[in-house]
């Protein structure tokens, strides 16, 4: 299996882009499976099922998030109603949604899981320990399929980090998203787990990861009262590319793209 994973869409800008990428890979038949963060993609903050409707229009396998999906908590019901849409598995259990799906692509069969993590994020959703409830549900995933993919929405790269050792040769990738900064760190494990620190974004580059630089720097100066805004300029899309061994779940390539409009 060939897998796709792209960074956090961020608001139109980001879509947009995916508008016009993602159906040329699927015409080019580049690759098996699509996934990507969709979190921000209505307006910078949350999910609504029209943004999904239209991800999946594009060729969107797959479509994880994160905490920004309570920006838009009126849209969740229906959201989570839709095929292949999921939210932490780890989220208190009266949440909408569930945490895993469970596809098939060209005879290959793959689970993907969305895991959040606690360490400098929000309260809200309320969320359980990742390694817990992985460790509590890791032997049900695996027995549903060898190709088990991990979206990690965390903050802290030592909770990536720990939870790459945690998992190391039980899943096939950990992918990190959550900080809109691509890191460099890609790597396959001696266990055959492929893992990076965060994947980045899809969005306006000429910005503080997605939103216009001047709102930001003023409330990093104390004026609380400025709004964040989308910035739409320089825009770019962050992946990786992974490839799956269908038999055994061990990965063994993984590679950062970053493709940016007008190329």
């Amino acid at each position: 299996m060939k897998l796709l994973f792209i960074g956090d869409v961020v608001g139109k800008p980001g879509m947009r882009l995916l508008s016009l990428l993602i159906p040329q890979f699927k015409k080019n038949n580049k690759y098996d499976l699509v996934c990507i963060n969709g979190e921000n993609s209505a307006g910078g903050f949350g999910i609504t099922k029209n943004g999904v409707l239209k991800l999946k229009k594009y060729g969107c396998d797959v479509i994880t998030t994160g905490n920004h999906i309570i920006d838009r908590k009126e849209e969740l019901p229906e959201v989570f109603k839709l095929p292949d849409v999921i939210r932490p598995l780890n989220y208190e259990s009266s949440f909408p949604g569930r945490g895993w799906t469970l596809v098939e692509k060209n005879s290959a069969r793959c689970v993907i899981v969305n895991l959040q993590g606690t360490v400098f994020m929000p309260e809200e959703p309320k969320t359980n320990s990742p390694f817990i409830v992985i460790k509590e549900n890791i032997k049900i995933i695996r027995k549903m399929a060898p190709i088990i993919i991990l979206d990690f929405h965390a903050e802290a790269t030592a909770e990536k980090i720990a939870m790459r050792y945690f998992l190391d040769g039980k899943i096939s990738a950990l992918i990190g998203t959550h900080t809109h900064v691509q890191t460099k760190d890609e790597t396959i494990t001696a266990k055959g787990t492929a893992y990076i620190t965060d994947v980045g974004m899809t969005g306006s580059f000429d910005s503080v990861i997605g939103m216009q630089k001047g709102p930001i720097i003023e409330r990093f100066l104390g004026n609380n009262d400025e709004r964040f805004k989308l910035a739409k300029k320089d825009v770019r899309m962050d992946a990786v590319e992974i490839e799956i061994d269908n038999k055994n779940g061990k990965a063994y390539s993984i590679r950062s793209i970053q493709i940016a409009e007008n190329t």
